[in-house]
Order: C-alpha cells, then sequence, then structure tokens
C-alpha cells in the first residue's frame, strides 16, 4: 500500500511526492482535483459560487496551454496542483490544490517550492498570490514559506482578498 492511502494517521510523505510541469493533458485531472479541494474552501465561506468550482473543463484546457505550473503525485494518483504564469517581473501563482486527505503533509509546501523555482527560470523577481481572508491554513502556508502580506481587497461579500508576495531572486 501506498504513503497516503487509507492511512488514519497524519504523516509526512513530501519525500515520496514527485513534482512535474502542468501540461494540457492534465486538464481533466486537475479540474477533478481542484473541485475536490476547494469544497473545504467552498464550506468556509458558505457558497459553491467561487471560480475554482465553477471553471469549466475548456476553460482549464486554455489555461494550460502556457502555463508554468506544476502537479504533485503520489504514485500513479495527482494529489496536488497549482498554475502560474510570468507578468513582467511578478510571477503570479494560483488556483493551489491539494487533495483533501493530502493536505498538511508538505505537498503544499513541494508545490510551492517547484513552481517558485520555475518563476526564477523564467526571470521572475517575485511571486505573487492570494487567498481569502478567511483561509487561515492557507494563509499560515504562504507566511511560513516566506510570503508577506501586501495588501488586502475588500469584496463585494464582505471577505477580503489577501495578497501576499515574496522574493525569488
Amino acid at each position: 500500500m501506498l504513503p497516503g492511502y487509507g492511512t488514519a494517521t497524519v504523516e509526512k510523505v513530501e519525500e515520496d511526492v514527485t513534482v512535474r510541469p502542468i501540461r494540457p493533458e492534465d486538464a481533466g485531472e486537475v479540474l477533478t482535483l481542484q473541485r475536490a479541494a476547494f469544497v473545504q474552501e467552498a464550506l468556509i465561506y458558505g457558497t459553491p459560487n467561487m471560480p475554482p468550482l465553477t471553471q469549466t473543463l475548456a476553460e482549464v484546457e486554455a489555461e494550460l496551454v502556457e502555463n508554468d505550473g506544476c502537479v504533485a503525485h503520489l504514485g500513479p494518483r495527482m494529489v496536488g496542483a497549482v498554475r502560474a504564469r510570468r507578468d513582467g517581473e511578478l510571477f503570479l501563482i494560483g488556483r493551489i490544490a491539494i487533495a483533501p486527505d493530502m493536505q498538511g503533509r508538505g505537498v503544499g509546501s513541494r508545490l510551492l517550492a517547484a513552481v517558485e523555482a520555475a518563476g526564477r527560470a523564467a526571470g521572475a523577481v517575485q511571486a505573487e498570490l492570494f487567498t481569502g481572508s478567511l483561509s487561515e491554513a492557507n494563509l499560515r502556508l504562504y507566511e511560513r514559506e516566506g510570503y508577506v502580506e501586501t495588501e488586502r481587497v475588500d469584496g463585494d461579500d464582505g471577505i477580503q482578498q489577501v495578497f501576499l508576495r515574496k522574493r525569488l531572486h
């Protein structure tokens, strides 16, 4: 049995996870993973009407044509995905999705490290990402990985989007 499948205890599996660049043919699996991962966010915010849950397969396929993101696998199973693209000196990171049963096990940290390396290789100077103000686990992860809050933007629903940045060079 592979680590992470059917285990009752939370254990780090970072060393067993392989990470590779995201590809357009990953779209279906990425969308499935994204929807599973963002259900918890929908519960936190009290709405299923969030872009990661309403995005279509065609939209994900189009996003992955030119994307510097990564996917993580544990054996044959995709357990994480992140999208990214360069915008001048900024490397915009988004849609970090970790399989619900793999959260808190090092997969997010591993994906962030890989995508940051892609940003450096692309010549970006800073990475930027955002999350909702109620997503405490996300905020803890990003701050632990060296991201610093740069601004909060109020949404129509009273929820703030928290933007964070990290120097890559």
